[in-house]
């Protein structure tokens, strides 16, 4: 990755009466960035960021977010654009690659990620040493690592190959990885994967197909799943993305550093929000009764809140959550669905956004908030939601773990901290304590 970066300043940072010069970074879109790096070894202080909330950690070409105008980009196309008029795999290459696919590079591509989608036959094993119960996430989490067994750096492939082979069979396996957790969960034998069916189409097919009968997928429901895909692949340098990059940035093999991203996704205030936001439409359960939760949201004593409202980044309407609303009245219609959460949640997005106690707080519902009744309509059970979400972004994370290992500016990370125990003790031997 060639770095495009410019200074396009400085600012000075005044320390204890002592004034520093720091450059200050611009990229092609965003606020600028003070660059610190020098910052210590100037003044000897360190600066102070809990979450890395105000700090860039990277540089990347990779999505841009405006949380203020509600825009999510993928490489500088607009995410509501390319989940209306692409499909996953376009926008796979996409984000790989930098640049879409002309129709011969979409051929290659497809067809190479279609013959890696079967995984190696002793990977069964890994499933059969799971409780029934285990939840798909950590089947997931572990079997995502295995891989690393399995596929070895290739002593008879170019560093770039063995990179390019990696990202693809990620890509690949991870529907069938996806698949394989939830037919163990059911209790129900694994389907192998079909080459002539689309990268969502195939997916469905090994999670609901079963060997009694032919299984058709619905072209509604495989492009709803094919825009949950390309909605979720990636954003920014979230929790998730910033573990692969961290474990990525050590030389780590890039089976663990998705298994490590995978892990953290697993965590209910990252990739757990849809289920989180289902749960609570159903508490609230019919219209009637929105008011007086709409009551105990305000009440900073009442520890209710509305999941799947406002979000971190975005102050404006999650882009992504208006794809998400109108592919949810598509499922429920194509399904013939008439589904009282539903109606909850379109009476909760009416008010949520009209109402001047949420618009003043930037609380307009999110993608978690519509994507939870869709997967639930499609027949997944609330723990595969997170799988799900998996599946999608390891397009993101792979594609991220690439970039940085182009990025010449790149180095192992190592966060600093403030020490705050104890100062320097004498050892007290145990019979004079």
């Amino acid at each position: 990755m060639e770095n495009k970066i410019t200074q396009t300043g400085t600012a000075q940072m005044v320390i204890e009466g002592k004034s520093y010069d720091l450059p200050i970074l611009k990229g092609s879109l965003g606020a600028p960035g003070v660059d610190v790096r020098s910052l210590y070894k100037q003044s000897g202080h360190f600066t102070f960021d809990p979450g890395y909330t105000s700090t860039c950690s990277t540089e990347s070409q990779i999505t841009f977010i405006d949380g203020g105008e509600g825009q999510l980009l993928y490489r500088g196309y607009d995410v509501e654009k390319l989940a209306e008029e692409s499909n996953s795999l376009e926008v796979a290459y996409l984000l790989i690659n930098g640049e879409l696919p002309n129709a011969e590079e979409y051929k290659t591509f497809k067809q190479t990620i279609t013959n890696h989608t079967m995984l190696h036959d002793q990977v069964e094993s890994f499933f059969q040493g799971y409780r029934r119960d285990s939840h798909p996430m950590a089947m997931l989490t572990g079997t995502v690592g295995a891989l690393s067994g399995f596929y070895h750096d290739d002593q008879h492939t170019t560093e770039d190959e063995a990179r390019n082979l990696a990202i693809h069979r990620i890509i690949a396996k991870i529907p069938t990885l996806a698949a394989r957790c939830y037919k163990y969960r059911v209790g129900q034998p694994h389907v192998f994967p079909q080459n002539n069916l689309s990268y969502a189409g195939n997916f469905l097919r090994m999670c609901f197909a079963v060997p009694a009968e032919e299984y058709v997928v619905n072209p509604i429901i495989e492009r709803a799943m094919d825009k949950i895909f390309i909605l979720h692949m990636d954003h920014e340098q979230n929790a998730s993305t910033s573990t692969v990059r961290l474990a990525g940035s050590s030389g780590a093999n890039p089976y663990a550093c998705i298994a490590a991203g995978t892990a953290c996704l697993w965590g209910p205030s990252h990739g757990g929000a849809n289920e989180a936001a289902l749960n609570m439409l159903k508490e609230i359960g019919t219209v009637d009764r929105i008011p007086e939760f709409i009551a105990r949201a305000k009440d900073k004593s009442d520890p209710f809140r509305l999941m799947g409202f406002g979000h971190r980044v975005y102050k404006a309407t999650d882009p992504r959550a208006r794809v998400m609303r109108r592919t949810t009245h598509e499922v429920l219609g194509e399904l013939g669905i008439t589904n009282p959460v539903l109606e909850v949640a379109m009476e909760l997005e009416k008010i949520a956004t009209n109402e001047e106690y949420f618009v003043k707080r930037g609380l307009y519902p999110n993608v978690d908030f519509y994507s939870g009744i869709v997967l639930s309509a499609l027949g997944f059970p609330t723990d595969m939601f997170t799988v799900l979400f998996a599946l999608a972004r390891t397009t993101g994370w792979i594609s991220q773990w690439n970039e940085m290992l182009e990025d010449p500016s790149q180095r192992i990370g190592r966060p600093r901290q403030l020490y705050s125990g104890a100062t320097l003790r004498d050892f007290v031997p145990m019979d004079k304590r």
